[in-house]
């Protein structure tokens, strides 16, 4: 996990896990929508996950 994506996921989290694919995207987007923490947890969980 980058430095760059950290501070996207911070910033922006749906745009942090761009590649992580659609369901991803949308899941993120919504916790974000719903409250900026969660949107930021979410992120953060995503991108340290290894299976992807």
């Amino acid at each position: 996990m980058s430095i760059l994506r950290v501070l996207l996921s911070i910033f922006f989290p749906p745009l942090a896990v761009l590649d992580k694919g659609c369901g991803s995207i949308i899941i993120v987007l919504l916790l974000t929508l719903c409250g900026w923490v969660p949107g930021v947890i979410a992120a953060l969980v995503i991108l340290n996950n290894p299976n992807k």
